[in-house]
């Protein structure tokens, strides 16, 4: 089918879920058996592998072999790895539904899931352009360890997420279709897409939450927090980190462009961006004489952040032993399973 071709009675809109995976051949049959077993219809179902290497793409085939339920299914893989962004967009072209369901390769929706959201955003009489739900915590073998409630929504507005951006869990959000509509696939390069979607969602319709948890978030996933065994791998880590970090604010103000809100998202992103900016500079540089440039210019970065990132970079010597010992004591951190701090 095409896009849009098939859009359902009013009561009941035709709706799509963006499965996408990678390297999560052991956990990525309890989503599609999810995806599978919702009660809403008419719902398709998009299935994709991001060039995982590992099992994974078959693990796929495997849960679908045979099916024969009411919903459309598409099983595919990319034939090079895209990342986050690219593949939920790509996925999103694929799609033919008014609402767009992520459903995370590592996570599980609840049978009901489909049906509940469609309900609340018809009950607000199709407004909201992204709906987010509570979640359940599981551990990688799908021990229930609570409840997290997701932050609300319904009242935020384009000056609050300005001022601060929310804390938010990709993993459990719907969109409408009107997002690609506007603002085009996102680009490659940011790792996470959340941010983005609500930036979007905030320049249309809104978003709102329904506190229900509707997802099992699969603790322990590829946005997992890891410690770093040393300084080369502290390094490494933050210059994907930096790169994504600075894909994110491209898209943002782009984004911010379309709607016609540029001077406000740019302001709100500045001193992020110096940040990111100053970070590249940093571990780009070809010498300590650079660097020392770096940090002087940098005055928009707060100092001390300054100081730490020249120390990795020009006296690794002093600093890869303390960050082996810490690895190696693998202090415990205290907090839930989405890095929120305990109460």
């Amino acid at each position: 089918m095409t896009p849009g071709s098939a859009c359902g009675h009013p009561d009941r809109p035709r709706v799509s879920i963006l499965l996408p995976a990678y390297r999560q051949q052991d956990v990525v049959a309890d989503a599609v058996r999810a995806a599978l077993a919702q009660t809403y219809s008419p719902l398709q179902i998009v299935m994709s592998d991001d060039a995982s290497d590992d099992g994974t793409f078959a693990a796929i085939e495997r849960s679908v072999a045979g099916y024969t339920g009411p919903h459309d299914v598409v099983v595919r893989r990319n034939a090079v790895n895209e990342g986050i962004t690219a593949h939920l967009s790509r996925l999103a072209a694929i799609a033919d539904g008014e609402l767009l369901f992520v459903a995370a390769g590592d996570d599980v929706s609840e049978p009901e899931r489909c049906d509940r959201v469609v309900a609340h955003w018809l009950a607000r009489d199709r407004r909201p352009d992204l709906i987010a739900t509570d979640l359940l915590d599981i551990d990688g073998s799908g021990r229930l360890h609570g409840r997290i409630d997701h932050s609300d929504l319904d009242a935020l507005a384009l000056q609050d997420w300005l001022t601060a951006r929310p804390w938010l869990v990709g993993a459990s959000h719907t969109w409408t279709r009107r997002l690609f509509d506007r603002f085009g696939p996102m680009r490659a390069g940011a790792h996470a897409e959340d941010q983005i979607m609500l930036l979007r969602a905030l320049f249309g319709g809104g978003a709102s939450t329904l506190h229900e948890p509707l997802v099992r978030w699969r603790r322990g996933g590829l946005s997992a927090k890891r410690r770093h065994a040393d300084l080369n791998a502290l390094l490494a880590h933050m210059r994907r980190g930096n790169r994504a970090g600075l894909a994110e604010i491209a898209q943002l103000l782009a984004d911010a462009q379309v709607a016609g809100r540029s001077g406000a998202v740019r302001a709100a992103l500045g001193p992020r961006l110096a940040r990111e900016q100053f970070v590249e500079r940093m571990l780009e540089a070809p010498s300590a004489i650079e660097r020392w440039r770096a940090v002087v210019h940098a005055g928009d970065v707060p100092l001390g952040y300054r100081l730490r990132l020249l120390g990795y970079t020009t006296i690794p010597w002093l600093y890869d032993p303390m960050l082996r010992i810490k690895a190696g004591a693998r202090l415990s951190r205290h907090g839930d399973a989405a890095g929120r701090p305990a109460e």
